[in-house]
């Protein structure tokens, strides 16, 4: 067992660290904050001649202002379709379409939806952290196993160190995104 087993554990938790944290801020796009988002979007599928297709792939969406969003489709037959999988989604949208373009006004979020967001937020961030921690537990596994195998204590407790500075700094990195998001949610 050589110093280069440890570095190669290090690397994998930090790796598992880093998608935990990228996971939570996809999650959190998703999030309706009273303000128009294409992201929102990124969950729903329409059935394309007989195939889900992800609503990004079979139209454009843009944004002209803070509270409206319109969907043109590449085909305008597929305008029934969307605004059937926009409900469906239950996001708290009507689509509105012109035989055209479909129109999504977004409404303003209600004291109590924004809690309820903030919570969901939260409890997402937890499932980060808990990533982040079980990372770490999988890592000092790996090395405890490696030190059986021959490698020296020092090399795994200062692995086991360096794994924990990861964690603090994963951790910290959870803890920013969600008070952003917070901020972001409160806002009105």
């Amino acid at each position: 067992m050589e110093i280069s087993d440890a570095k190669k554990v290090l690397e994998q938790v930090k790796g598992k660290m880093q998608k935990a944290v990228e996971y939570l801020e996809n999650e959190l796009a998703t999030y309706r904050v009273g303000k128009a988002n294409p992201a929102i979007f990124s969950g729903i599928h329409v059935d394309y001649y007989g195939t889900p297709t992800p609503l990004t792939q079979v139209s454009s969406i843009s944004v002209p202002d803070a509270r409206t969003m319109i969907i043109q489709p590449w085909e305008k037959n597929l305008i029934p379709l969307i605004e059937k999988a926009i409900m469906a989604a239950n996001l708290g949208f009507t689509p509105q379409n012109n035989g055209e373009i479909i129109r999504i006004i977004v409404p303003p979020l209600t004291e109590e939806r924004r809690r309820e967001l903030v919570k969901k937020a939260r409890a997402e961030g937890e499932n980060a952290r808990i990533s982040i921690r079980n990372a770490r537990r999988d890592g000092v596994e790996f090395l405890k196993r490696y030190q059986k195998d021959g490698l020296a204590e020092d090399i795994v407790k200062d692995t086991e160190g360096f794994i924990q500075k990861e964690v603090d700094g994963f951790s910290k990195k959870v803890e920013e995104v969600l008070v952003a998001k917070e901020k972001e949610i409160m806002t009105v």
